[in-house]
């Protein structure tokens, strides 16, 4: 077979065992969709109908790659591979429903409510059982419906649950639960997550449905599996039948979609599942060198249950990783910048990734990068500028600086919402228009506000707005965003969905208030800032071409370049806070750093800062390095030039107590050094932030934060295997380490 040709020899073992249960654990950078495409192409060169063959994936694109490559491998030998069924498991659930709809009572006919259609028709049970949206956002809504479905979940279980925790506000999320359900089934519709639920039922519940798709599906292929939820594996086991000719790929030291509903060590339990299943590794890299694959494999090693692999390169040994500790954030831009400038210089076609935990860190690197003139693209999202969250925040403070702007007001009139809809909304553009006024005037005016239910909106809205103004005339620009967030709301309403909906919006929120007192520290007045957010967020037109790509680790998985900077490997950062106090979410964070490791291809650096500004504090905090550099072998890893310290004594660094107090945006209270290490903390007088402390529980930690004075003092110490903890101090019984 001419195909086989193109394989090493564990791809080819892998292609050619098309019968029974294989498990092809495939390390990253090895070839693992040329193995899905190559297997299917060689089934229909034996002879194999196209129509008896699934293969399955998780996005539109990846299906129509798959799809492509297939043709094309088998374009020399006329063969025809369009009645092959690949596509995602959503797609695949729509199909086989709507053939077999009257087994399950559906029309087959049924409609598919996207993203959009969802939040409406929630919206619509929540304004039928009087319930307000202000209390319940749609999308945070759907979140926790799309949560309760993925777990096997109904309305009457939520409710019972809810009920004996008392907990009212999840009784009523499962009221509208029940009333969402019931206008799908009035509507003949099906939500994304009812496609699955509905196909495993349909699997499950009617054997001659099941073994009559079985006899069909000789041969089944699950690429990423890895990335299964609960219900995906259900499917995938009822579709492999009696004969078993079922193939799925993927690599156990990738699965970072857990908030999302897939299942860490699903690759072992498919070994359980079939307990005869063939296992293949695909150890060969042809992305990386020697050393990434090394250092990588080192720290994913320190995850539990893993059935393993050993990845070679084809390319080499390569150089050591490269390792810088800046004193900030914005010296750590400074330097991941400075290196990128030279990169691009030096070879015009390099392709250059920054990769960080959370979206809001692009902030900073996109500010140096534009300074530079160094062109560059956030890929997975908006630049940090153009985000409705930041977009949102700076249009209240535009508001409270240039009320007329009707722009930003309708912008924030009913942002968080308040109960201001479109037809207020249009009624108030009518009444500007009749009187030649801004949107404003009309509201200040109060010659508008009529009706019972308006008034009382638009008269808030106006009390707010009014108040924020005269509060926040004489502020820094740091405290005013930070004073208008709480005073709005909007932090509070975004961190609900956050936590619903496991994004970091209100991280994004938390660094514009860094960026402005970053500003502020430069000397830049509240309209530099604002100037400077308009003329960022002026789109660029990017095209493929461009060499630099900023981006967050889970957009990166799939992706490769030639340099990689892993930025902000800092405790709390990446591991990220809400990861710190359970062990699996610790280990996907390392899988999550993993992915980011074996994206590049020659170079890799690690970058942390030692202070790093949060929100709502007047000075910087130390942090700790994180925990994952420590898992680097020592001889894979070296400092980089200007770097404060070496990757093996980052554990040991001291912060400089100093550094914070000189780099704060409003002048401090200078304190006192911190010390006999050999001495009790308690009674000292004013421990530093920073300071090393030794518990008898949880180790050596540094304190990160003090709160209150005198015997019931509060600190907050981050232990390096325990997270952040808060403690008494006179309870805790710390020594100075």
């Amino acid at each position: 077979m001419t195909l086989l040709k193109d394989l090493n020899e564990r791809q080819r073992e892998a292609v050619l065992a098309t019968e029974g249960p294989l498990l092809v654990l495939a390390g990253a950078g090895t070839g693992k969709t040329r193995v899905i495409t190559y297997r299917v192409a060689h089934l229909l060169e034996k002879g194999i109908p196209g129509n008896s063959i699934l293969a399955v994936t998780f996005t539109n694109k990846a299906a129509d790659v798959m799809k492509q490559r297939i043709t094309d491998l088998l374009r020399s030998s006329g063969r025809d591979a369009s009645d092959v069924w690949v596509s995602t498991f959503h797609s695949f659930c729509a199909r086989l429903l709507r053939r077999e709809a009257k087994n399950l009572g559906l029309p087959r006919d049924f409609a598919i409510y996207d993203d959009d259609n969802q939040k409406t028709a929630i919206k619509r049970a929540i304004e039928q059982l009087d319930f307000s949206a202000e209390d319940y956002p749609p999308r945070s809504v759907r979140a926790q419906i799309s949560h309760a479905k993925n777990n096997g979940i109904t309305p009457d279980i939520m409710e019972a649950e809810a009920q004996q925790a008392r907990d009212k506000d999840r009784e009523d999320i499962a009221t509208i639960f029940r009333m969402y359900d019931a206008m799908l089934r009035k509507a003949n519709a099906l939500d994304f997550d009812d496609l699955l639920l509905r196909a495993g039922e349909l699997l499950r519940e009617h054997p001659k449905v099941r073994e009559a798709w079985n006899s069909r599906f000789q041969y089944l292929m699950v690429d990423e599996f890895q990335d299964t939820n609960r219900a995906q594996e259900e499917i995938v086991r009822l579709l492999a039948g009696s004969r078993k000719n079922i193939c799925v790929v993927g690599d156990e030291d990738q699965s970072i979609y857990g908030w999302r509903g897939a299942r860490a060590g699903n690759l072992k339990r498919f070994t359980e599942d079939f307990p005869d299943a063939k296992i293949i590794r695909l150890e060969e890299n042809y992305r990386s060198t020697q050393t990434i694959l090394d250092a990588a494999a080192a720290v994913v090693k320190n995850n539990t249950d893993r059935l393993g692999k050993t990845l070679q390169a084809t390319l080499g040994a390569g150089a050591k990783l490269r390792f810088f500790e800046a004193p900030d954030a914005p010296a750590e831009a400074e330097f991941i910048c400075g290196e990128i400038a030279t990169l691009v210089r030096n070879d015009r076609d390099a392709r250059v990734s920054v990769l960080y935990r959370t979206g809001a860190q692009s902030r900073s690197f996109e500010e140096v990068l534009r300074r530079l003139g160094i062109r560059y693209r956030v890929v997975g999202g908006f630049s940090f500028y153009e985000r409705a969250e930041v977009r949102n925040a700076l249009a209240y403070v535009r508001l409270l600086f240039h009320p007329e702007d009707d722009v930003a007001l309708l912008r924030v009139l009913n942002v968080p919402p308040r109960g201001i809809g479109a037809v207020t909304i249009s009624m108030l553009e009518a009444r500007a228009k009749e009187t030649n006024q801004s949107l404003w005037g009309v509201i200040r005016s109060g010659e508008f506000l009529t009706g019972k239910k308006f008034s009382g909106a638009l008269n808030y809205f106006r009390q707010l707005m009014e108040d924020l103004q005269a509060e926040c005339a004489e502020m820094a620009p740091a405290q005013l965003i930070e004073r208008v967030l709480e005073q709005t709301g909007y932090l509070d309403w975004v961190e609900q969905q956050d936590n619903l909906e496991h994004s970091s919006r209100a991280e994004n929120l938390r660094e514009l208030a860094n960026a402005m007192a970053e500003a502020t520290a430069q000397g830049q007045t509240l309209e530099d800032v604002l100037d400077r957010a308009a003329l960022i967020a002026d789109s660029d037109e990017y095209d493929e071409t461009i060499p630099v790509s900023l981006m967050t680790l889970h957009s990166a998985k799939g992706l490769e370049f030639d340099c990689v900077f892993l930025a902000g490997l800092e405790e709390g950062v990446l591991p990220h806070g809400r990861s710190l106090s359970k062990p699996a979410d610790i280990e996907e964070e390392r899988r999550l750093f993993y992915v980011g490791m074996t994206r590049a291809k020659q170079s890799l650096f690690f970058s942390r800062a030692i202070y790093r500004r949060s929100y709502g504090e007047d000075r910087l905090r130390a942090s700790l390095p994180s925990r994952f550099l420590a898992e680097i072998p020592g001889d894979l890893i070296e400092s980089a030039s200007g770097s404060l310290s070496d990757p093996g004594e980052t554990r040991r660094y001291e912060p400089d107590p100093d550094y914070a107090e000189n780099h704060s945006y409003r002048p401090q209270r200078r304190r006192a050094p911190y010390g006999s290490t050999s001495k009790p903390l308690r009674g000292t007088k004013d421990p530093l932030i920073g300071t090393r402390v030794r518990h008898s529980k949880y180790g050596v930690g540094t304190i990160i934060e003090v709160e209150g004075e005198g015997e019931d003092r509060k600190l907050t110490v981050s232990f390096r295997d325990y997270g952040a903890k808060k403690l008494v101090e006179r309870y805790a019984n710390l020594q100075l380490a």
